[in-house]
């Protein structure tokens, strides 16, 4: 509404003229803070020092509820060792994003992916343990395939027990969300009710961990000169996207951390398997994909998210965690320089740019909004 227009109304001038007045008096203090560039981090730095959690919300509107699993299990895989030196992740309060508390969705899809089972009906306010509810009947479901006890996957709770909150014959059974509660030798999910019990499609009762790298440069013209948007006047920045084969979306390169697998590692690893396809090429090609990662994943990243995920596949049993970590090519002489090959899980890959309007697999839109966010650039 237009000043003219809102002085046109019986009682809008009035309070037009003031609401005038105290932003001009606030844009002496807190308004310049508001609008200082780095606001968002200053404020998610001071939150972490007093132990309280930051959380950036887009909308209150909650999302729709969709069945598309986050991260596909390797079924087929051959685990390879590679020698490598650590990546270092940048851990620091102010380029951290803490986890996120809000009530799982996906979680409780109405339909189990992948199967024709429905889950229990879980409305919000049960979604809590501590929510007492004699109601409660989940259907148990494991699919066959993680019955059949592959590589990745555990047996069944009777045939085994598993140490859980602890790091068990090399599987980690922590939870980024802290010590999670076992109830008749089966872990609970730390986000509540899901309608399912058992493990479903993952192999792990308990957490099942995975790594996102997000592997980002700057868009440059032929001559190599950084291109600004024309409408935000922001720099471009492209990363690295792979189309999974199972469901043809657009995504970010990732996978399961394998047993005893630091996630460093598994970060490197799963982006020369899927978007460099390091396993189908010549010795002397690995070695030179080798020498670029390690270039790039020896430089410090901001680590964009750490914690539960939203995920379909979960269950009351079993549940996903990742670690989604972005690495920056600045001088665009590393990985910028290497052919993107798809392998492993992915059907095509691609340099993209990081652009809102570009849609991306479950929540990695939102990773790339907060790496386009932290390097100040286009979104």
């Amino acid at each position: 509404m237009s000043p003219r227009q809102a002085c046109a109304l019986p009682g809008y001038c009035a309070l037009y003229v003031g609401v005038v007045g105290l932003l001009i008096y606030l844009s002496q203090g807190m308004v310049h803070l508001l609008l200082r560039r780095n606001w968002i981090g200053r404020i998610r730095l001071a939150l972490t020092l007093v132990g309280l959690p930051f959380t950036v919300c887009s909308s209150g509107v909650r999302p729709t509820i969709s069945c598309a699993p986050s991260y596909p299990f390797r079924t087929t895989k051959t685990i390879t060792t590679t020698t490598t030196s650590c990546c270092k992740l940048c851990t620091t309060s102010v380029r951290t994003m803490p986890s996120s508390a809000a009530l799982h969705v996906k979680s409780r899809c109405p339909q189990y992916p992948g199967s024709k089972i429905k889950r229990f009906p879980v409305p919000d306010d049960k979604v809590d343990w501590s929510q007492k509810w004699p109601q409660y009947n989940p259907v148990n479901h494991t699919d066959p395939a993680v019955l059949k006890k592959p590589v990745w996957a555990d047996a069944e709770i009777g045939v085994f027990s598993p140490k859980f909150n602890t790091v068990d014959a090399g599987v980690d059974r922590t939870s980024f969300e802290g010590p999670y509660k076992v109830e008749n030798g089966k872990p609970l999910n730390p986000h509540g009710r899901t309608g399912v019990t058992g493990r479903g499609l993952l192999g792990r009762w308990g957490p099942n961990h995975a790594a996102d790298p997000i592997v980002t440069r700057w868009k440059a013209d032929a001559k190599g000169a950084k291109i600004l948007h024309s409408v935000s006047k922001r720099l471009i920045l492209q990363f690295v996207a792979i189309k999974r084969k199972d469901c043809g979306e657009w995504a970010i390169p990732g996978g399961m951390v394998d047993p005893g697998e630091q996630v460093s590692l598994t970060l490197q690893r799963e982006f020369s398997e899927e978007a460099l396809n390091s396993l189908s090429v010549t010795p002397a090609e690995r070695a030179k994909i080798h020498e670029r990662i390690n270039k790039l994943f020896k430089s410090p990243g901001f680590q964009v998210y750490k914690g539960y995920v939203d995920d379909p596949r979960n269950t009351d049993n079993a549940w996903m965690e990742t670690v989604a970590v972005n690495f920056h090519d600045e001088s665009g002489n590393s990985v910028s320089e290497l052919p993107l090959q798809a392998g492993d899980d992915a059907g095509q890959v691609k340099w993209v740019d990081v652009d809102s309007s570009f849609a991306l697999y479950a929540s990695h839109s939102h990773f790339l909004e907060l790496v386009a966010k932290e390097r100040k650039a286009h979104w």
